[in-house]
């Protein structure tokens, strides 16, 4: 109790802080440019997460420098939760191309002036919400932590809702039959809850792709998605051998899947990407 109290107060205090800083601004500031080691940003002044790492000079770098192990010059990348580029940016310079999906309009915007600002012609980006069936959804627009938006959680929480977002109901699409290209050596998703539905409506995007990075987070699975280890297990392909850890620093055998996230499943413990490889 003690500890949710401080979580909620946290969350409190820096919707104030993202409130005063559009005070200050205006509403005529959609977005703050800043020089960053991921390149040149547009971002959300309200954005305290995301937003405020590349104001204050970087997001993500060791992310960046691990996942450019997985590709060469001539690798297609499909990163579904783009965000405002962060990652694709950079990692667009070691790879052939990129394919970015994302799925917050307001979020979306800004990836495309990114693009202009970073010269990356080598990023096609799509402003879709990817999904398991054909459907509309709701999605929260999150404000505070732009990079937290989702689709409308099936257990409520302050956790999602602290900023009060506004919701938007959005077209939703199997990635299987959206994109007319499945061949990706890399695929990401970072979807704050919603991997497993994307994984669901992506079954030969996974099946080809030689590496995949998944966040894996128990609040999500079990609030956003409602689902299980059991669930989230049955949307990942059988062609690869091992899975990595890099926030615990631990590698393991696919073997080994099943007992490793049922653990970090009760416990709630959270990896923000389970690297899944093949050799």
């Amino acid at each position: 109790m003690i500890r949710a109290f401080y979580w909620r107060l946290h969350l409190g205090l820096k919707r104030r802080k993202s409130k005063r800083l559009r005070k200050q601004l205006g509403d005529n500031i959609r977005a703050i440019i800043t020089n960053s080691k991921n390149g040149v940003f547009a971002v959300d002044p309200e954005d305290l997460e995301v937003g405020q790492k590349l104001r204050e000079g970087g997001f993500g770098i060791g992310e960046v420098e691990r996942l450019k192990n997985f590709i060469t010059d001539r690798s297609r990348v499909l990163i579904v939760g783009t965000h405002v580029g962060s990652l694709a940016i950079p990692l667009s310079k070691h790879c052939q191309e990129v394919t970015a999906i994302e799925a917050n309009p307001n979020t979306f915007e800004l990836l495309e002036i990114n693009l202009h600002l970073n010269a990356a012609t080598n990023i096609t980006p799509h402003n879709i919400f990817a999904n398991d069936v054909p459907e509309k959804v709701e999605f929260l627009l999150n404000t505070v932590n732009s990079g937290g938006s989702k689709r409308k959680p099936k257990k409520s929480s302050f956790l999602y809702d602290f900023d009060n977002p506004e919701i938007l109901e959005m077209e939703a699409h199997r990635l299987d039959d959206y994109l007319p290209e499945h061949d990706y050596d890399l695929v990401l998703l970072d979807i704050e809850g919603s991997e497993y539905f994307a994984m669901k409506g992506m079954p030969d995007i996974l099946s080809k792709c030689k590496t995949l990075v998944v966040e894996f987070l128990p609040h999500h699975l079990k609030n956003v998605a409602d689902i299980d280890v059991d669930a989230f297990l049955s949307v990942i392909p059988d062609q690869f051998t091992k899975f990595a850890l890099p926030d615990q620093k631990q590698e393991h055998n696919v073997s080994e899947l099943k007992t490793v996230l049922q653990h970090m499943y009760d416990a709630n413990i959270g990896e923000e990407g389970i690297v899944f490889t093949s050799n």
